[in-house]
């Protein structure tokens, strides 16, 4: 990796590394580096790389199986998930009771957490603001899959 410097606030240089070019013959992915990356007090990086990791192998466990979805809207918030954010959606895992779930509703599709109550099926919102959907004898209502992950920016 090659630094560059630049002009940081309030005049305090930063390095930013670019990426070397890919060698060639190189498997797909981007490296894996050893050293797990310090989420409080910085520790320095040895900067041995472990493997290469292609994101596609780690999200997808099926292929066969797994599509992707980009999300629209505000009722998944408090389960982190956001407007623009990108789903991983599994059909070959099963939709139980406390799993996110894309489900066709009404012919149109809809993120919600699967929850069983009482002998009855929901599609629960991660958001107060928006009501559940009791599902249990709405023969309108498909579940596609279970969200395995989701990719959002920072």
């Amino acid at each position: 990796m090659v630094g560059k410097n630049g002009g940081g606030a309030g005049g305090v240089g930063l390095t930013v590394l670019t990426p070397e070019p890919v060698a060639a013959g190189r498997e797909g992915g981007s490296p894996l580096f050893l050293e797990k990356i310090s989420a409080g007090f910085p520790s320095p990086a040895e900067g041995y790389v472990q493997d290469f990791l292609d994101l596609q192998r780690l999200v997808v466990k099926n292929p066969a199986a797994t599509f992707f979805l980009r999300v629209a809207g505000d009722s998944m918030t408090e389960a982190d998930i956001h407007d623009g954010d990108l789903l991983v959606v599994d059909r070959s895992k099963p939709a139980v009771s406390g799993k996110i779930v894309i489900a066709s509703l009404d012919g149109e599709l809809t993120v919600k957490r699967l929850k069983a109550k009482n002998k009855r099926l929901f599609l629960v919102p991660e958001n107060p603001g928006y009501p559940e959907t009791d599902i249990t004898e709405r023969e309108d209502t498909v579940v596609w899959g279970v969200v395995t992950y989701v990719v959002h920016k920072v």
